[in-house]
């Protein structure tokens, strides 16, 4: 199995909803994004994927949610903007642009902190 890796931040408020304590007022984080594809093949040029679009998708997808509040960010909007949810959105933005394309998985993590991450794995 290959794998390509790529990684982007971005800075953005939401608040939580719920028993979640002080995260239930509106906060910020400094988000990490990273994105992992696997695959069990490489192409006629010996690349899984190639990397400098795969940093494009993940860029353009950390551009959208930079300085925003996560809350009001169309497909997030009305949700409760757990880490999970939105790892959860990342994925769904980018899978349409990696199925079809001899990609077995796509990973996303979205780190809060140094310490805490959530994230969705799924096939393509």
């Amino acid at each position: 199995m290959y794998e390509i890796y790529v990684a982007a931040r971005f800075e953005a408020a939401h608040r939580l909803v719920g028993d979640f304590g002080p995260a239930t007022r509106l906060h910020g984080h400094t988000y990490r994004l990273e994105v992992l594809v696997r695959g069990e093949r490489l192409d006629g040029s010996g690349v899984l994927f190639d990397i400098g679009e795969l940093r494009g998708a993940v860029d353009e997808l950390a551009a959208g949610l930079h300085y925003r509040n996560l809350d009001d960010v169309p497909g997030l909007e009305g949700r409760n903007t757990t880490a999970e949810v939105v790892a959860d959105h990342a994925w769904e933005k980018l899978a349409p642009g990696l199925r079809g394309r001899g990609l077995d998985s796509l990973l996303v993590r979205v780190w809060e902190s140094p310490d805490v991450y959530a994230a969705r794995e799924d096939a393509l």
